[in-house]
């Protein structure tokens, strides 16, 4: 078994998410929430923001840190044990451009009932909603825009 660690963000412009259309020579299909492997040397918030600008074109400002999803997988020859650590972070437009060497074909922003439904794993599904809650408590602090998060 091999030990994995990744980040991501749940990424929000004028209460909508952003979320990315993978399509892996057909075998793989589904909306997801950007994320990728942290590099030697590299701070869990650094990554964050580098996966999120890499595989959307997005740059993104975290806002906080919203938890962390685990889960495993099989490979060819072996079984990953994940864990990907989430950060609620803020865009200011509605750009994205997904990476096609990442096999992503489509990318937007989208309303959270329409996000949470189009997300295929449901472990994002539960980061969604913790990072909306998040972002909704802000908002009604009326800090969100800010820079004053935490």
């Amino acid at each position: 078994m091999t030990e994995a660690t990744s980040c991501g963000g749940v990424v929000i412009f004028r209460g909508k998410i952003l979320l990315l259309y993978k399509n892996y020579k057909n075998r793989y299909e589904g909306w997801v929430l950007p994320k990728g492997t942290v590099e030697k040397g590299e701070e869990y918030n650094e990554t964050a923001l580098r996966e999120v600008h890499e595989e959307t074109g997005v740059k993104a400002t975290i806002v906080k840190y919203v938890g962390k999803s685990s889960y495993t997988f099989t490979t060819y020859n072996d079984v990953i044990n994940k864990d990907v650590h989430w950060y609620l972070m803020m865009s200011d437009s509605f750009y994205s451009k997904p990476q096609r060497e990442e096999y992503f074909c489509d990318s937007g922003y989208y309303k959270y009932h329409e996000a949470y439904h189009l997300l295929k794993f449901p472990n994002e599904k539960q980061i969604l909603e913790q990072a909306y809650e998040e972002y909704l408590a802000i908002k009604k602090a009326n800090l969100w825009g800010h820079g004053k998060y935490f």
